[in-house]
């Protein structure tokens, strides 16, 4: 038998969704060695971990030693976990590489004190992500994501003829955009089969012209609508 089971997203190729463990174990990474560094006085390795966040943004996970440790140590003995969107955590990380440079630039420039702070607020929302899943710099991308989805040209009106066959029936129609690695979106699409409701999944990935034309930032992001296209509410995203 495989020492390794079976993946249905694959960590190198399949970019846009990630493990949901993944994040959490780079963040345990990320805070104990931030908070090692505060306790430690050996402030140079925020600015390593810095660098690290830099290549894995920019390279790839490939790039990323928190990120290879996992899915090659650990994912392969473990299984792999709920598949989530992957913006939310990259964004966090991005957030991340600027704390830690700050951070780096003010022990350089003999701002001591503003180093350490710097250096154990990464530490402490890092170690909080690990420990409880809320991750900070996620809420941040979600909470720029509804904002961004009010705008007259998100999620007011959609064109029902665009996104596939439209079982017809009473009642308003839910429009689903989701991802077909997405464990999430897969909840949803079963809640929403057994709840008996009218409604359409569009795969962002088979369908990025429509990801982009109502800026869906996340995945799952379902929208009950009317006959004629109207946004009635949001569900999800």
């Amino acid at each position: 038998m495989s020492a390794h089971p079976a993946r249905t997203a694959h960590p190198y190729r399949d970019l846009d969704v990630i493990d949901a463990r993944a994040p959490r174990f780079n963040q345990a990474v990320v805070g104990g060695l931030s908070l090692i560094a505060v306790l430690t006085g050996w402030w140079p390795i925020l600015g390593l971990l810095a660098l690290q966040l830099g290549l894995g943004l920019r390279f790839g996970r490939r790039w990323c030693l928190a990120c290879l440790a996992y899915f090659e140590l650990v994912q392969p003995r473990v299984g792999e976990g709920p598949i989530e969107d992957a913006r939310p955590p990259r964004f966090a990380n991005q957030v991340g590489l600027i704390v830690l440079s700050a951070a780096t630039v003010a022990h350089v420039a003999g701002l001591a004190v503003l180093g350490s702070a710097l250096g154990l607020l990464v530490a402490g929302l890092a170690l909080l992500a690990a420990a409880t899943g809320f991750c900070a710099g996620c809420q941040l991308y979600r909470l720029g994501a509804r904002l961004r989805g009010v705008r007259p040209h998100g999620f007011n009106r959609i064109e029902l003829s665009e996104v596939g066959p439209v079982r017809p029936g009473p009642g308003d129609l839910v429009v689903a955009f989701s991802h077909s690695l997405c464990t999430a979106c897969r909840d949803l699409a079963h809640e929403l089969e057994a709840s008996g409701r009218r409604f359409v999944m569009v795969d962002v990935r088979e369908r990025p012209e429509l990801a982009r034309k109502y800026g869906i930032a996340i995945v799952p992001t379902a929208v009950t609508v009317a006959a004629d296209g109207r946004v009635i509410s949001r569900l999800s995203g």
